[in-house]
């Protein structure tokens, strides 16, 4: 392996930058597979209306070149040669900027925003059973395509730049390619393509009939290249220095590869504002399942000409409520509190409190984005703690959905499950989620740096760092396994009043998985 440069030999690394819808950071993977000093800035996103989710692309760029930047100001100031670079986004935000000058048009539309989604519905009839047997996902409740189109229909000077030939359209990773190549590349990758709800999974090509539907023109598609094909090199200008822009991917992907999901079965979680469970199910898709909601097949990454297939299900609630529990009710100081108040409150049958943190509607095991959330079980014996508990009952509750979901449609139970992300420091979140899982849980050592560290990954292998994935992902430090410590029986009995409690609260029944 290499030395430091204090032995007269430079380590190498590669420099990763992760944007993600609230911040920057940026930051060189070591050879060793560590990430070396990582810088963050934090972006704005804008919320015109009760629909609308914003950012300006240009304050993106402006945070990636000053993370990225400092980033390789600290490796070369400790002997670090920086080999490529390796981009992790966030997915299905997209963008119109003008080939010319450089600039936006408009303001990014960001992969929440839900502006045409009560439109979208008159597509699903058609539409649905199509996409999700080539796409691997339904219509959905955003389309950047069909955003775009509206645009260019909308504003003139959008429309004008469209016949001049001067429009250019992308998510944040063709952004940013395009900005850190001055302009030379045009591009994005499937782990992109796929969130925006366009590619064809098994051909690795865009899906120009849906698009066309939507009324978006083609010529306006990004080109279409595997996650490690290279994406042409950085302008000196921007970073300088001149080297290989070598992988890009979605940032729940990257996260996947970090996360140690190489093989078919091995699973992540990571426990941020919401929380995502991610399995790869190897070089065939496992497709979606009309009778489980919110599971969606995509690529999990496309490696040389091999495509390495994946599940998602996620539930937007899981740090977010946490925050409004504390920092918007007052009922606890700080997500810690709770956690302490939650440990002291034993597991225990019967009638307890019960939340269903549908703060942001349910997705799995029910369709239901307008679902609102509850408290119920209260009485006057109800304590602070017994709340707290209830709350992280319902998080890891909510959590064993999407785990059940995405095994039912893989066929199989997880060979692995790692978890990571901030809310995942929760000790007593990550036992009662064990024991609702009936799974050991290895919550990884550098779970922050997780989408960073996965396309570094995918970078280092395709420039020779590392002769493989598997290489760098299995020399990285072990976490912290908690075991499960209830017994079936006992587990059971808890998912059932769980479904029981949510079937109440939606007024429909949730099947057991």
């Amino acid at each position: 392996m290499t030395q430091t440069s204090n032995e007269g030999v430079r380590r190498r690394g590669v420099l990763a930058i992760d944007e993600g819808t609230t911040g920057t950071r940026a930051g060189v993977v070591l050879d060793s597979g560590a990430a070396h000093e990582v810088f963050y800035r934090a972006i704005k996103v804008d919320h015109p209306d009760d629909l609308s989710v914003e950012q300006d692309p240009l304050e993106i760029w402006d945070a990636t070149l000053e993370v990225a930047r400092r980033a390789v100001r600290r490796a070369h100031e400790d002997g670090i040669t920086v080999t490529s670079v390796a981009l992790s986004t966030q997915r299905a935000t997209a963008m119109l900027w003008d080939r010319v000058t450089g600039l936006p048009l408009l303001p990014a539309v960001v992969w929440q925003d839900r502006r045409y989604a009560q439109e979208l519905t008159a597509y699903e009839e058609r539409w649905d059973a199509v996409l999700l047997a080539r796409q691997g996902r339904p219509v959905g409740a955003r389309a950047p395509f069909l955003w775009a189109a509206r645009q260019i229909a909308e504003h003139p000077e959008v429309a004008a730049a469209h016949r001049a030939g001067r429009l250019v359209f992308g998510t944040v990773d063709t952004w940013l390619i395009w900005r850190l190549t001055g302009g030379a590349v045009h591009a994005t990758t499937p782990t992109n393509a796929a969130s925006a709800g366009g590619y064809l999974l098994e051909r690795h090509a865009w899906d120009e009939e849906w698009i066309g539907a939507l009324g978006f023109p083609p010529e306006l598609l990004p080109e279409l290249r595997s996650d490690d094909a290279g994406f042409g090199t950085t302008d000196a200008d921007a970073l300088g220095l001149r080297v290989p822009v070598a992988a890009s991917m979605g940032d729940q992907h990257a996260a996947l590869v970090a996360l140690g999901g190489l093989a078919a079965g091995q699973g992540m979680c990571v426990y941020g504002t919401g929380a995502f469970v991610d399995a790869a199910t190897g070089t065939t898709p496992a497709l979606p399942r009309p009778d489980i909601a919110g599971v969606l097949a995509q690529p999990g990454r496309r490696q040389g000409e091999v495509s390495h297939y994946s599940l998602e299900a996620y539930t937007s609630t899981a740090g977010s409520a946490l925050r409004w529990l504390c920092d918007d009710l007052g009922l606890f100081a700080s997500p810690a509190e709770l956690g302490e108040e939650a440990a002291r409150v034993p597991t225990r049958p019967g009638r307890t409190p019960r939340f269903v943190p549908a703060l942001a509607g349910v997705r799995t095991p029910a369709w239901h984005p307008e679902a609102t959330a509850a408290l119920s079980g209260l009485t006057l014996a109800t304590t602070r703690a017994d709340i707290a508990r209830a709350v992280l009952d319902g998080i890891a509750h909510s959590v064993c959905d999407l785990i059940d979901g995405v095994a039912a449609t893989m066929g199989t139970p997880f060979t692995r499950l790692r978890v990571g992300g901030g809310v995942s420091s929760s000790e007593p979140l990550m036992r009662i989620q064990a024991d609702l899982t009936g799974l050991p849980l290895e919550r990884v050592a550098d779970s922050a740096t997780a989408s960073l560290r996965g396309t570094a990954y995918l970078a280092g292998v395709a420039q020779g760092l590392w002769d493989s994935l598997e290489e760098v992902v299995e020399a990285q430090p072990p976490g912290e396994v908690f075991e499960p410590a209830l017994g079936p029986s006992a587990r059971e009995a808890q998912r059932a009043a769980w479904r029981a409690t949510l079937a109440a609260h939606l007024g429909e029944p949730v099947p057991p998985r």
